[in-house]
């Protein structure tokens, strides 16, 4: 009788112990934030990856997840570079006053945090889309990033995309040689960091740089070194932007033929992407 009446009284404290451990402040398991910190990170590199690619409305989804996921983790770091992402996506997706909002708060965030760094990175986010959207004159932009960009030290990426900011704004001032020097930097650190759609990317604006330099070749050369990377990495997107670009400089330079077979090539790649809207964009060129 003693033994069961023992028994009980031991059964009963391993259940008010485990109440207790259930209702106490520290977590569950020690390795639960680490694991959504985790796979936020993944979220994010995912997103962007898919946004390299094209692919916005995925980006997009992965991007709120991934914010999600670091406001859990109360990592303000991450919540920044995800609104950063995040603002770039909703703004080729013409949905500018979001992504505004999204690099503001970015801003703040970094600014909360005191994280410089982030900072600075935001700033030249938000300094990009109003140069593009014709809000701020190049040369604000161009002030903004030689100001923010020497406080960028550790990732790369990010020195790389300050380089591209530069390189947009003294295009926008038609300083074409400078312009290609800052792009050609920003192509260094992404071949190095074998970061290969931002490296396409970096010839793509090359070319437009020296497509409106009024060098046609120079421009064709560096579109076909897109594609070359485009096609390493099979990035359907990225060939068919190309294409479709070389498709523009045959017909600024009067070669109708060519900028016709060109385009008919980005028209077929959109159309078997199921991509409808870039097709019938690409048509309407070919129709002008």
């Amino acid at each position: 009788m003693k033994r069961n009446i023992v028994l009980k009284i031991s059964i009963i404290a391993a259940a008010v112990f485990a109440l207790l451990a259930s209702c106490s402040s520290q977590p569950k398991n020690s390795g639960d934030i680490y694991e959504m910190r985790s796979l936020a990170e993944k979220d994010l590199s995912v997103a962007n990856r898919e946004a390299g690619r094209g692919n916005y409305e995925t980006a997009l989804l992965l991007l709120n997840e991934c914010r999600r996921k670091a406001i859990l983790t109360d990592d303000y770091a991450l919540i920044v570079r995800c609104c950063l992402s995040r603002g770039n996506v909703l703004f080729t997706l013409n949905n500018n006053d979001e992504a505004f909002k999204d690099w503001e708060e970015a801003i703040a965030l970094a600014k909360e945090s005191s994280n410089i760094e982030l900072l600075s990175v935001s700033k030249i986010y938000n300094a990009r889309g109003k140069l593009l959207s014709g809000i701020m004159p190049a040369e604000a932009v161009l002030n903004e990033v030689n100001a923010e960009s020497g406080n960028i030290k550790t990732d790369k990426l990010y020195i790389a995309f300050s380089w591209q900011v530069k390189g947009l704004a003294l295009r926008e001032l038609k300083s074409f040689t400078e312009a290609e020097a800052a792009i050609k930097h920003s192509l260094d650190i992404h071949e190095k960091d074998k970061s290969l759609e931002n490296a396409a990317y970096d010839w793509y604006t090359i070319a437009s740089i020296r497509s409106l330099a009024g060098n046609s070749n120079g421009a064709l050369q560096a579109l076909e070194a897109a594609i070359a990377i485009d096609r390493r990495i099979e990035n359907s997107w990225g060939i068919a932007a190309c294409w479709r670009a070389m498709g523009d400089v045959y017909r600024k330079t009067g070669n109708h033929l060519e900028a016709a077979q060109a385009y008919t090539r980005a028209k077929n790649i959109y159309t078997a992407m199921g991509n409808d809207k870039e097709a019938a964009e690409t048509e309407k060129r070919m129709e002008n």
